[in-house]
């Protein structure tokens, strides 16, 4: 017998999105005869590509967002706040919702009271566009179960986000991490599950967009750890100090490297430092060997596990050094205006 689902809503946040959110918004159009009682709500942060009257002319409910700095946070208040479910799918706007995926996830999230937020798998619609893709698309591999986090897209019971306070609209990024540890304090669970639920499109082509994307991790690792620094739980503590220390190498060996080869007059301190390298990216590929059957991937992905710690730690430290960190700050944009036809 079929499951008799609940009435569902649908918030998208997105700015100058384009043709992606135009895909976006067709996928969640899709599932419409499973889901009746479907209200689609799509956030604008100041686009100027037409994003809002697309979204209008495609049944979406719009809002635009009022805000000197807008953040997926503020987007995703905004558009809870106006959702009328009890259950609020989020959706980034450059995503392709899995038309399987809120009907699986809802069998998790109403057989138990407890969970406030599920998700599933996220993956690149195009991996094979770019080396940043390929390798960014092992990012969003996490394995199933219960879990301390959500990501972008998640089902979440609207019950829990108003207990919780919804989304902290102060930060740039690491919102719904941020979110989550606040959910499970008051004694909800985060289950993820293994169910394909969006195909993301990165668009990533250059190192510029790479290195703003982990500056802005960094940041994120710097702002959300600070909110709990000192409590019974310091989420991302460790891995925020972990961070600085695996960056900081990174950087002051380079610099080393390059300073004694010159003054040695040899290539020997640059072939050490790269052979190091190489055998900690390979310890890194081996350790994720069960998210992609590729040797190549993997070894870029280990490549990437120890380089991006550089462009993390500098956006650590441009939070720490901060003087007006206990104020918003402009949002960091490593993706343009899409592309697409």
């Amino acid at each position: 017998m079929a499951m008799t689902l609940p009435p569902l809503s649908v918030v998208v946040i997105g700015r100058n999105e384009g043709q992606r959110l135009v895909r976006c918004l067709e996928s969640i159009a899709a599932i419409r005869s499973a889901h009746p009682e479907l209200e689609v709500i799509y956030v604008d942060s100041a686009s100027s590509d037409g994003s809002r009257e697309t979204a209008t002319r495609l049944g979406a409910k719009t809002i635009a967002l009022e805000a000197s700095h807008p953040t997926a946070a503020l987007g995703r208040n905004a558009g809870w706040k106006q959702a009328s479910a009890e259950y609020v799918l989020f959706l980034d706007g450059d995503t392709i919702l899995h038309p399987d995926f809120p009907e699986r996830a809802f069998e998790s999230l109403l057989a138990d009271p407890a969970i406030a937020a599920v998700w599933g798998h996220r993956r690149e619609i195009h991996p094979e566009a770019s080396l940043y893709n390929r390798i960014l698309d092992l990012d969003w591999i996490y394995p199933p179960g219960p879990a301390e986090f959500c990501g972008g897209d998640v089902l979440m019971r609207r019950s829990a986000l108003e207990a919780a306070g919804g989304y902290d609209g102060t930060l740039i990024a690491g919102e719904e991490p941020e979110l989550c540890r606040r959910m499970r304090a008051l004694g909800y669970q985060i289950l993820h599950i293994d169910a394909p639920m969006t195909g993301h499109d990165l668009e990533m082509r250059r190192f510029r967009q790479y290195w703003k994307r982990a500056l802005r991790a960094g940041f994120a690792y710097a702002q959300v750890s600070s909110r709990f620094r000192g409590t019974g739980d310091p989420f991302w503590q460790s891995d925020r100090i972990a961070n600085l220390r695996r960056g900081g190498f990174w950087a002051l060996s380079f610099l080393a490297t390059l300073v004694l080869s010159a003054v040695l007059r040899s290539v020997l301190p640059a072939a050490a430092w790269i052979a190091l390298l190489l055998v900690l990216s390979l310890r890194s590929a081996w350790k994720a060997r069960w998210k992609s059957a590729s040797a190549v991937t993997l070894l870029l992905y280990g490549l990437h596990s120890q380089l991006q710690q550089v462009p993390i730690c500098i956006g650590q430290l441009s939070y720490d050094l901060d003087p007006r960190k206990g104020r918003q700050k402009k949002l960091i944009e490593y993706k343009g205006a899409s592309s697409l036809p």
